[in-house]
């Protein structure tokens, strides 16, 4: 069986290792990863040249919106999910095509020299519009990776021409960087004082020691909670081993998986509730997450990523 897999070589194949033994190797995985510089478009763009054709049984995605968009053509099988009791209904597919596991939080990152205080922290995505951060805050490009995603979500949840409106504004304020490690850098080395990024990248730098925060914005009742954004599952509608994709799929949405990415490198946040380990990235309080509606984000996405582009000309 072939998974295309955006997840990290080093991360996905001690995976598929163990998938291959708990079926007495009855089943290979061969896996396809591709280069940094592409990751998940290189993926994406190789199943829709084979999509007459196809070659992968199961993509593993680490983000959605590219996910969204295969559904859309009509590429990923419905399936149901063997997922734990109490999933989110916005982490599975309306159609059943996609399921969202071991995800990603939108954070900020403090530096904690330059903002001692925590009563002085920042705690809301909108704090990168307030004038007294103008220039010591940070955020991604928004037209790639999750950055790109939050807007998108953004977009639907509080209006087109509000979101762009947000953005002109974070362009006039923030320091706009190539990518969120880039921002959780700058952060940590002091160029600037807090940035949003990703928990993967924040816990970087709290790992290595750096005298840096993490902070889970919006938490207030009138606030949207944090974003969070999966992996994703799918399998292709056409997939070349059905049944073992099937197996493989169930495999990896399980609380055992997602257990296992949650004690990485990385800290994943898993959806189950059956998971037993709690990332180091995690708060001790509870997090309000963001209810999203993921296809909905996806919808007119081209022409949305022009009109960003024009804000973010370079």
């Amino acid at each position: 069986m072939v998974v295309y897999s955006a997840l990290d070589e080093q991360f996905a194949t001690p995976i598929f290792a163990a998938y291959e033994r708990s079926v007495d190797y009855e089943t290979g995985i061969v896996g396809k990863f591709d280069v940094e510089s592409t990751k998940t478009v290189g993926l994406v763009n190789q199943i829709l040249a084979e999509q007459n054709s196809p070659v992968c049984d199961v993509f593993w995605n680490n983000e959605i919106m590219h996910t969204v968009r295969l559904q859309k053509l009509g590429l990923l099988k419905p399936r149901t999910w063997a997922v734990a009791p109490g999933w989110p209904s916005d982490m599975i597919a309306s159609d059943g095509t996609w399921c969202g596991f071991a995800a990603r939080a939108r954070v900020l990152l403090i530096n904690t020299d330059k903002i001692p205080s925590k009563g002085d922290y920042p705690s809301s995505v909108a704090d990168l519009i307030d004038p007294k951060w103008k220039h010591n805050c940070a955020m991604a490009r928004p037209l790639f990776g999750t950055t790109a995603t939050h807007f998108a979500v953004l977009r639907v949840r509080d209006g087109h021409d509000e979101t762009l409106e947000f953005l002109k504004q974070i362009h006039d304020n923030a320091v706009v960087l190539s990518g969120n490690k880039q921002v959780a850098l700058a952060v940590s080395s002091g160029e600037v004082a807090w940035g949003l990024t990703d928990t993967d990248d924040a816990i970087i730098e709290k790992d290595q020691l750096r005298n840096v925060a993490i902070v889970f914005p919006d938490q207030q009742s009138d606030q949207p909670g944090t974003l969070r954004i999966p992996n994703t599952l799918a399998i292709l509608k056409d997939a070349p081993h059905p049944v073992a994709a099937e197996s493989l799929a169930d495999y990896l949405v399980s609380a055992q998986t997602e257990d296992r990415l949650a004690m990485g490198d990385s800290s994943q946040l898993p959806i189950s509730r059956d998971s037993e380990y709690r990332p180091r990235v995690m708060p001790k309080e509870p997090v309000r997450w963001m209810k999203v509606d993921f296809e909905a984000a996806a919808e007119g996405w081209t022409e949305w990523a022009e009109e960003v582009m024009a804000v973010f000309p370079d």
